[in-house]
């Protein structure tokens, strides 16, 4: 490539991205750059937007926009690919200032909600019909146990908590068969058993010192659910 168009892509890139610190290349028509400033930052946003409702109304329209602008402009992505975008935006956001106290989990939340919808991944071979004691119970590959400081599943623009509860929220989320991405509250007993990864279910609750009846009753309804798919 000739240096001197290259010079003049890495002009108008560094212009397109953060137009304030950087001005544009000499010979490109205002008009013309002023529509591509609005359709690159525009096709960003927009992921955003859609992966980030909640954030989004939650900081409010000139927060969400500061906000954007910042990564937009400073984030170096490593990725090419649409769908991560989300993932590079919680990156960016453990680096920088929080607009909110709640911001970074809340954003990791939806990442979530987003990466299951989005989820084409397959279940691992199991026995669906397995002794959920006996053997191994085996998580859904499209649900997650979370846990968190702030309660994100009630953040919007009508509840933005300025400290943190005393007791953590414990999630469950997961996609269900109609494929919507579905969040139930966890008791500390259910967390604690569904984040052990190894072990049969006798031995999870046995570590957690727990009534193996009620913990199998706890087992087999999520079996139920199709949140725990079987035993390995």
């Amino acid at each position: 490539m000739d240096e001197t168009l290259r010079q003049q892509q890495y002009a108008l890139a560094r212009h397109l991205r953060d137009p304030q610190r950087h001005a544009p290349p000499a010979g490109v028509e205002a008009r013309r750059l002023k529509v591509y400033r609005e359709l690159f930052y525009g096709a960003i946003e927009g992921l955003l937007a859609g992966s980030f409702p909640v954030m989004r109304q939650a900081l409010g329209e000139q927060r969400w926009h500061a906000r954007v602008h910042d990564f937009y402009a400073n984030y170096r992505s490593q990725t090419p690919l649409f769908t991560e975008i989300a993932g590079a935006f919680v990156d960016y956001l453990q680096g920088v200032p929080p607009d909110a106290p709640w911001q970074l989990e809340l954003a990791h939340y939806e990442w979530i909600e987003a990466q299951l919808y989005l989820s084409d991944a397959e279940d691992p071979p199991h026995d669906p019909l397995g002794n959920l004691l006996d053997g191994e119970p085996l998580l859904s590959c499209v649900a997650r146990v979370l846990a968190y400081r702030w309660p994100v599943e009630r953040i919007g623009a009508d509840y933005q908590p300025q400290a943190a509860p005393a007791t953590a929220t414990l999630l469950l989320v997961y996609r269900d068969a109609g494929l919507q991405v579905r969040f139930a509250r966890l008791t500390p007993l259910a967390y604690r058993l569904l984040a052990l990864e190894q072990g049969t279910g006798r031995a999870r609750l046995e570590a957690l010192d727990a009534d193996v009846m009620q913990g199998l009753a706890l087992l087999e309804g999520l079996r139920e659910q199709g949140i725990i798919i079987g035993t390995v």
